[in-house]
């Protein structure tokens, strides 16, 4: 492996950034404004899965159900139009800079009945292989770095147009393989989404439309730690709230205006962190800014996005991702396609960066396969697909 591999390793196995946010060929005067950005353990967890919702630039707490909805928000999983099916997603990682990174996702679920569903899933994050060596730069061998959680989710209506939604999770983090002792060993912990979801059907005189909105915090769960108990990172919990408006345009067309906006519900850098219990790190990170009300502003990041369906079949996709300069400086443009035939889909999707800076997923196309098994649940999707 390479030298600047072997950094992007260790940056993740001493959980102090989050590799997706940074640029990994930057120089370090390049960072200075990126030092008050927030940090996590796992931050693979907080990875988007499919393509689809990765060519809206990451929005999804409120975007029509599909295989992958769990993970965007669990509550609007019951208002999927399928019986059952599921789905397989594949993303090479830093593919500009290495071929032996990737992240896979695999998910499946399955209607209870009409006020019920179930899912599960697994991503999986391989991080290549690593080469180790000791304090006089001796080889001590190689080995594969993995990470992976499992989730499990139940989603219940609890109205016509109301719905909520948990999921439990096991994270398994595997960084140091072998060479385990009192300074690396694999973390593991266990976390929880709860997630609700609104959806209305709005009649305007020839057309129709509908409205939808959402919110979900996820991640919810003990600290992680790779050395020993008096050492652990928070997880990544996140607050992720939404709307979409879907409006047909006529019998075949219809167009869905999206916006997210997310905040990672953990201490902000400079506020004692260290010694902050999970809850009030929760609870206190919207007010443990050091730069005050506008540096909380500036932890939120915006996510906007336009997707564009003909008969149900073909879609093309748009998005923007933003996050301050200071705390991140993720800018890009998402672009994507999908393909609906009978059971079968397919989505794609491609990153741009707008800030001339590097992104991990830069000139990289994801994928995802869906099967899924049903027929549509709702009047307004069946006028529009018919």
């Amino acid at each position: 492996m390479k030298l600047r591999e072997a950094l992007i390793f260790l940056v993740f196995a001493g959980s102090v950034l989050e590799v997706y946010s940074q640029d990994p060929v930057a120089q370090p005067g390049e960072l200075v404004g990126q030092q008050r950005a927030i940090t996590t353990a796992v931050p693979f967890i907080g990875i988007t899965p499919d393509a689809r919702h990765a060519a809206l630039g990451e929005a999804g707490v409120a975007t029509s159900a599909d295989a992958n909805a769990a993970y965007w928000n669990a509550g609007k999983l019951v208002f999927i139009d399928y019986d059952y099916g599921g789905s397989l997603s594949y993303t090479p990682w830093l593919g500009k800079i290495v071929n032996d990174m990737w992240i896979s996702s695999l998910t499946g679920f399955y209607r209870i009945n009409r006020e019920q569903v179930v899912a599960a899933s697994v991503k999986y994050f391989d991080l290549g292989e690593i080469s180790f060596r000791g304090r006089a730069n001796e080889p001590l061998g190689d080995f594969n770095p993995k990470e992976a959680a499992f989730d499990a989710t139940y989603s219940r209506k609890l109205t016509e147009n109301f719905a909520i939604g948990i999921s439990g999770r096991y994270i398994f983090s595997n960084l140091t393989g072998a060479f385990t002792g009192p300074d690396a060993q694999a973390g593991n912990s266990v976390a929880a989404d709860i997630g609700v979801y609104y959806q209305k059907l709005l009649q305007g005189g020839s057309r129709e439309s509908m409205l939808s909105l959402g919110a979900q915090i996820s991640n919810i769960g003990a600290k992680i730690s790779y050395t020993d108990n008096n050492n652990k990172d928070f997880l990544p919990t996140n607050l992720r709230l939404g709307g979409a408006y879907l409006t047909q345009l006529d019998a075949f067309n219809t167009l869905t205006f999206i916006l997210d906006l997310n905040k990672l519900m953990v201490p902000s850098p400079g506020s004692g962190r260290d010694t902050v219990s999970l809850l009030s790190g929760m609870f206190g990170s919207f007010s443990d800014a050091p730069g005050g009300f506008k540096e909380e502003l500036q932890e939120f990041t915006i996510s906007t996005a336009v997707e564009y369906w003909y008969r149900h079949t073909f879609s093309g996709r748009i998005g923007y991702f933003n996050e301050h300069k200071d705390k991140g400086n993720r800018k890009y443009l998402t672009m994507g396609v999908g393909f609906r035939k009978d059971n079968f889909g397919i989505d794609i999707a491609y990153i741009v960066p707008t800030n001339q800076r590097e992104h991990p997923l830069a000139e990289t196309i994801r994928f995802t396969l869906l099967y899924q098994i049903g027929s549509s649940s709702f009047e307004f999707e069946e006028s529009v697909t018919d």
